[in-house]
């Protein structure tokens, strides 16, 4: 039996996505920028997509800006705020994204002041010490917070958080990668001026995303080259995949409410049978708490003895299953996971933790088949 398990590193490209990028790959090739018919036929297409993303997300079509993802996407949102913004003073969290963590350490300078807000015992962030580090000064600031953890499944407050960033004057961005397509977003009832998505986490594409930048908000060029995506990004755009995407999203968006209940009641099930299995299993993060976190991650800390720990990844692949030891970007790496080394205990950074994330596509005989496995391996 073959599980996917792993929906939080990239999901399935849906049926329909994948007839709707192959029909623009064979019958719209020109490039976007041609005046041609040719040309005019495939910036229609791209047009058409920001519309429509725009739509859903109660936005204006000229605040989409298409590019390869999200790692793009919180790399230029955060060097642009210091090249063309003036940022002084970002705030962000040590259990972000590596796209962000990462870049935060390559654009650090004498200065730009780099503050790591505090976090909570589950992980989750402190707003009350937020609002303490918004206060200690009048610079420019920029708050990047991401809207659901990768890895642990928490779900920001992001209104109080946009609250208290119009309050002191504040950008703020979140990477929302998690969020697109998982739930209803209302760009227009929140102050934000970044967001930042990747396709291929809502069933779309791989290599396409798109920023969300607030009309307000003024930046310059931080791919440059010729006047595509509104002279921001500059490069031939890619049609296909644009399109794929935002396909994708308008299914999910159109499915959100029974596939929710679908992929809850997935997490729900496997809750229940991990605790018969593992009495004193624990959940990281708010991820065993369905009402706190997203529905779609499940992130365990397994009370297996070492000597097994180090071949329970091994004993699951054998057995077809895909699960992740922690966000993708790590599962191959011996560093281990940056966000559990944040909020675990000392005991429990000694056991195996591993991150189960779902889609529709999973079933309740797939969740059956893994504890079958696991207890196998536990006896064994």
């Amino acid at each position: 039996m073959k599980v996917y398990f792993d929906n939080a590193a990239t999901t399935k490209v849906r049926d329909e996505v994948v007839a709707e990028i192959s029909n623009v790959l064979k019958n719209c090739f020109g490039n976007p920028s041609s005046s041609h018919s040719y040309g005019r036929s495939a910036k229609s297409y791209i047009e058409t997509s920001r519309k429509s993303i725009a739509k859903i997300l109660n936005c204006e079509p000229g605040e989409i800006i298409f590019n390869s993802g999200g790692t793009e996407s919180d790399n230029s949102i955060l060097k642009c705020a210091v090249k063309d913004l003036g940022v002084k003073h970002i705030i962000s969290s040590k259990i972000e994204h590596h796209a962000i963590t990462h870049t935060l350490e390559d654009i650090k300078n004498k200065d730009l002041k780099v503050h790591y807000v505090n976090l909570k015992d589950e992980g989750e962030i402190d707003i009350d010490n937020l609002e303490s580090i918004l206060k200690l000064n009048n610079e420019p600031k920029l708050v990047s917070l991401m809207y659901i953890n990768n890895e642990i499944g928490n779900i920001l407050d992001i209104k109080s958080v946009s609250n208290l960033c119009r309050k002191y004057n504040a950008y703020f961005h979140s990477d929302a990668v998690q969020a697109i397509g998982h739930y209803p977003i209302d760009l227009s009832s929140l102050d934000i001026d970044f967001i930042s998505s990747a396709g291929h986490k809502f069933h779309g594409p791989k290599g396409v995303g798109f920023t969300y930048i607030n009309k307000s908000t003024k930046i310059k060029s931080f791919i440059c080259g010729g006047p595509q995506e509104r002279g921001l990004r500059a490069g031939t755009e890619s049609v296909h995949n644009i399109v794929g995407m935002t396909k994708a999203l308008e299914i999910s968006i159109q499915n959100l409410d029974k596939e929710k209940q679908h992929v809850k009641s997935i997490k729900r099930y496997m809750i229940e049978k991990l605790n018969n299995l593992f009495p004193d299993i624990h959940y990281n993060g708010t991820s065993g708490d369905l009402e706190k976190s997203t529905y779609t991650i499940l992130n365990v800390c397994l009370p297996i003895s070492n000597d097994k720990a180090s071949m329970l990844d091994f004993h699951l692949d054998l057995r077809g299953i895909a699960c992740s030891k922690g966000s993708a970007c790590q599962s191959g790496s011996s560093i281990g996971s940056h966000v559990l080394n944040e909020i675990q205990s000392a005991k429990n950074k000694k056991l195996p933790s591993i991150r189960f994330s779902f889609s529709h596509n999973n079933s309740v005989e797939e969740v059956d088949y893994l504890i079958e496995t696991l207890q196998e391996f536990i006896n064994s």
